[in-house]
This record gives structure tokens, C-alpha cells and sequence, in this order.
């Protein structure tokens, strides 16, 4: 009998929700088994009060082979201060892991802007090490409840070029204590290209690419400066499909990540409900399975590379003060300013100003395109 063949290296993944939206589109690629794993934000069930059981069958499914990946999105892992709702996300997290058998966790790097917890979009952080100590505790927490590999995802947004490239170092430290690994989502480096004008082989050797587990695909928007009329914010919006110079970008980063398993596309329900849409979506997924199965690049680690080490007893949750402060002054400011100045003005007035968060050194340009993030989601 001859013997199976090997399973691919590097899978071809969807990221997957309760979506009637999402579903449609995807379901021609389900149904012809096309998709290699499935990446499910399982948070955004938290709330639900009847899950079908048509989607829980395809979440185990995907399970019981290894190829569920659990995507976070409302932990806020570097909030300054411990919240009961993040007691009851990781509770609610522990009893699902429990219930499905997940490849990894992960979660988005940053903190949310906005009082209300579960309303807002992820922004930067200081990288202090305050914010690295709050960090480890977090991620320790994840890998508690989760049982499994954790890993977080690079942020699109950054204030400054500095910022820029200060994140991919950041991260490692971040995730090093709990062996943890990245996401490394190229459309969010698509917009660091162009919002602050920097090379792609600048910025990658920026990153840990032996910590690459997961590659995530998306499209995105831009949004015009009033500030500089001649220049345009690229901004991480998941609404339209996968531009070309993303998938370029995939073509060169693929075969520099040895221990790349996942290749991820993913883009809104919302954004995919004509016939058009979907079309494209599928062709967008088939052109990042063509490319994930080229063949060449670095021999694959076969050995699992990211089990977390043996945890410790968990102690009372690390806290700072004065970091919650100046997270909760900064989305007051971001949400409430009317004008630009208005904004610099209260910043410099503010707990952030000279201090790790470098305000000073903010570009105005960003500054403004994160006053329109806080504020649509205000």
C-alpha cells in the first residue's frame, strides 16, 4: 500500500465567523475542501445565546485535525489596569478551550481606546517596562487558560517612525517568557510602508522571523489628511480584498519564515455581500494558496516550536496606575477633541506628556488619523 502523502507544510486558512456574510462567500471553498484551516475570533461568540450546530460541528472538525486557530480580539492585553471583564474573557476562554481542541491562541498587540470595554480599536502602547511587565502577566494568563501555543499579532498603527521600528523588538521581549510567537500581518506592514515611508527590507529585519507561526492577508482603506491634502493614511479596515502589493509582499516574506504553518486571509462579512464581492474574495484565496504551495524556501521545523514552558502559580494580576491614567486621558483626548491642535494642546497638558508614550515626538498626520479611529468608534 502506498504510503499518505505528507501533509503540506504551510496551510492555507480562513478566517471564519458566525457570519452569514463571511459563510457565503467561503462556503464554495468549504465545501471543496480547499481550506487548509480555519482561524475563528472566538470571542465574538461570547455573547451569543444559540450557537447552531451545524458551526460547532465545523469547528470540531477543524479541531480534531489541529487545524483551529483561535484569534482574540477584545482582551486588550496591555490595559493598565485589571478589568472583570478580562477575568470573564479568560474564563470564558478556559471552559472553550476545554470544549475545542485549538492549534494556538492569539491576540492582537496594543490596548483599546474607549471606556467601554468591548467598543473600540487597538492602539499602541509605550514600550516601556511597565507595559513589558503587564504584557508577560497577560500572555501567562492566556497560556494558562488556553493550554496550548500563544502568539500575538504586529499592530498596523504607530505614531511615529520610531515607533515603527522599535515594534517587531518589543514583541519578542513580550512573547520570549512564555515561548510565545508571531503573527506577522502583512497588510498592517503594507501600511507602515506607506504611512511612514519605509523599506520593506528595513522593516522586516526589524522582526523575528523564526517567531513567524501565522501570516495574515487582509485589504484595507485610505483615508485622506485635512492636515497634508497630498497625502493619504493607509489604514487597516479588513473591507476590501487583498491589494496586489500585498500579495508581493507575501511572495518574498514566505520562504525567509521557517516556522511558518499558517497562512491566513480575512477580510469583513460586511464587505462581502454581493455576488462581486465574494467572487473576489475566493480569487483572493486562491492566489494565496497558490503561492503558500510554491515550493522552495527554508526546510520546515517539523517539531513543534512554541509550547508554552511549565507555568507557575498565577499570582494577583499586574497593575499600573499611572498607565491606566494615561491610557484613560489619552482616549478621552482622541474621543472628545474637535480639532487637531485642540489635541496636541490637551496632550501636552496631560500625564503623557514627557514620558515614555514620547508624544512630543507623535506625527501630526497619525495623531490625526487616530482621533478619526477613537471617534467612529466612540
Amino acid at each position: 500500500m502506498p504510503a499518505a502523502p505528507a501533509p503540506p507544510a504551510v496551510l492555507a486558512a480562513l478566517a471564519c465567523n458566525l457570519d452569514a456574510d463571511i459563510l457565503g462567500a467561503a462556503l464554495p471553498l468549504l465545501e471543496a475542501g480547499q481550506v487548509e484551516a480555519l482561524e475563528w475570533s472566538f470571542d465574538t461568540l461570547y455573547w451569543a445565546t444559540e450557537v447552531p450546530e451545524w458551526f460547532t460541528e465545523l469547528l470540531h472538525s477543524y479541531g480534531s485535525q489541529q487545524r483551529l486557530l483561535g484569534h482574540g480580539v477584545y482582551f486588550s492585553l496591555l490595559s493598565g489596569r485589571w478589568t472583570s471583564e478580562q477575568q470573564q474573557w479568560l474564563r470564558q476562554l478556559r471552559e472553550l478551550a476545554q470544549r475545542y481542541s485549538f492549534a494556538h491562541i492569539t491576540e492582537h498587540f496594543g490596548a483599546f481606546t474607549g471606556q467601554n470595554f468591548h467598543a473600540g480599536a487597538p492602539l499602541s502602547v509605550p514600550y516601556s517596562a511597565v507595559a513589558l511587565r503587564i504584557g508577560h502577566d497577560r500572555l501567562a494568563r492566556l497560556a494558562e487558560a488556553g493550554r496550548c501555543p500563544v502568539g500575538l499579532e504586529n499592530l498596523a498603527f504607530a505614531y511615529s517612525l520610531d515607533e515603527v521600528k522599535r515594534q517587531g523588538e518589543f514583541l519578542s521581549q513580550l512573547l520570549a517568557p512564555v515561548n510565545g510567537f508571531l503573527i506577522l500581518d502583512l497588510h498592517n506592514l503594507y501600511c507602515q510602508l506607506h504611512n511612514f515611508a519605509i523599506d520593506y527590507e528595513d522593516l522586516l529585519k526589524l522582526y523575528d522571523l523564526d517567531r513567524v507561526r501565522e501570516i495574515h492577508l487582509s485589504g484595507g482603506s485610505w483615508e485622506d489628511s485635512q492636515l497634508l491634502p497630498t497625502r493619504k493614511i493607509r489604514r487597516d479596515t479588513h473591507d476590501e480584498a487583498v491589494p496586489a502589493e500585498v500579495f508581493a509582499l507575501l511572495a518574498r516574506t514566505l520562504p525567509r519564515c521557517p516556522n511558518l504553518k499558517y497562512v491566513v486571509l480575512e477580510q469583513l462579512g460586511n464587505s462581502l455581500k454581493t455576488e462581486p464581492s465574494r467572487a473576489q474574495f475566493r480569487r483572493d484565496f486562491a492566489q494565496m494558496a497558490a503561492l503558500v504551495q510554491q515550493p522552495g524556501g527554508p526546510p520546515r521545523r517539523a517539531a513543534e516550536q512554541f509550547l508554552p514552558p511549565p507555568l507557575l502559580p498565577l499570582g494577583p494580576a499586574a497593575q499600573d496606575e499611572l498607565l491606566h491614567e494615561q491610557q484613560r486621558q489619552l482616549s478621552h483626548i482622541l474621543e472628545t477633541a474637535v480639532s487637531l491642535p485642540e489635541a496636541q494642546q490637551r496632550l501636552g497638558a496631560s500625564a503623557l506628556a514627557h514620558s515614555a508614550w514620547q508624544v512630543e515626538q507623535w506625527e501630526p498626520y497619525m495623531l490625526e488619523t487616530a482621533i478619526s479611529i477613537a471617534q467612529k468608534w466612540r
